[in-house]
């Protein structure tokens, strides 16, 4: 039996189990089930043997497979197009759009863990060649490890959320004192006045203000909300359309949304779990603005 033969099923092992680990049809229903669920098991297979067959190619001096390894490697950038592709082409549909930076966070997020998987197949190989039981050992940490960094900041670590009180004054919505939009039929006012709610988002700092001001962050906050809790809304509706204003004196964000359940804390619990998108968030307090 080939001396690497043991290590490098127990690569293959874990980073599989670390794929499936990752992998989740959660309330988006995306991916789908079964059919999206095979061909992400089926990338994180692969990028498990790859990651797992690295070190003993290296150990070997097999140059050529080494390099055959990374130009593998370099097609899982294709997966990022196949989801951005294909979420593009999905949220044509809905109601309430996710929006094309929350689509190309989530395209990224799926094409970081191949490289994740890759990774754990690797290192659990490498220390499996001296010990199979060190091998145990790594494997077992960086699942730990993968586990911890499945999701990034929420909004809660950014922001407050509070109620916000929908009003109009002659044809202009209000939520508080921040103006939303121009309803111009009394029916719709009558259906905004009984079903809408009012949502106040606070930012904690500098960072927040600006990282919120961000319009597919606003939209992202939307469609979660749509998502989870219902849209009382269809196509050709404008004036029933869900919107996220800025407070321009302050940065606070104001949501006018009609879900099909209209609870609060329900929606404040799934406001605080939206995620910060990576190309939303800004750090001014941090940049060199020249203040002595």
């Amino acid at each position: 039996m080939n001396e690497y033969l043991v290590s490098v099923l127990m690569g293959v092992f874990f980073g599989f189990i670390s794929r499936l680990t990752l992998l989740r049809t959660d309330f988006r229903q995306y991916p789908t089930y079964p059919q999206g669920r095979i061909i992400h098991l089926s990338f994180g297979f692969i990028a498990a043997f790859i990651g797992a067959v690295a070190t003993p190619a290296v150990m070997e001096s097999d140059w050529t497979a080494v390099t055959f390894l990374g130009l593998a490697a370099t097609q899982f950038r294709e997966v990022r197009k196949m989801e951005r592709e294909t979420l593009a082409k999905v949220d044509e549909f809905e109601l309430v759009k996710r929006g094309t930076p929350f689509i190309e966070g989530m395209a990224q997020a799926f094409e970081s863990r191949n490289y994740m998987v890759m990774f754990t197949g690797l290192v659990t190989t490498l220390f499996a060649v001296y010990s199979v039981w060190l091998g145990a050992v790594a494997g077992i940490v960086k699942l730990f490890v993968v586990k911890f960094n499945m999701s990034g900041k929420l909004l809660l670590d950014i922001a407050d959320v509070s109620e916000g009180d929908i009003h109009f004054e002659g044809p202009t919505l209000y939520v508080d004192n921040i103006v939303i939009k121009n309803v111009g039929l009394e029916k719709s006012r009558q259906i905004i006045m009984e079903r809408a709610v009012g949502i106040i988002v606070t930012p904690k700092n500098q960072n927040s203000i600006v990282t919120l001001s961000h319009l597919g962050q606003r939209q992202a906050m939307l469609h979660h909300i749509a998502t989870v809790l219902g849209s009382f809304l269809d196509s050709g509706e404008p004036a029933l359309l869900p919107l996220a204003k800025r407070d321009l004196e302050d940065g606070r964000i104001a949501l006018f949304v009609l879900p099909r359940e209209k609870d609060f804390e329900q929606i404040k619990t799934v406001l605080e779990h939206v995620p910060v998108l990576d190309s939303a968030i800004r750090m001014p307090r941090e940049a060199d603005k020249g203040k002595g």
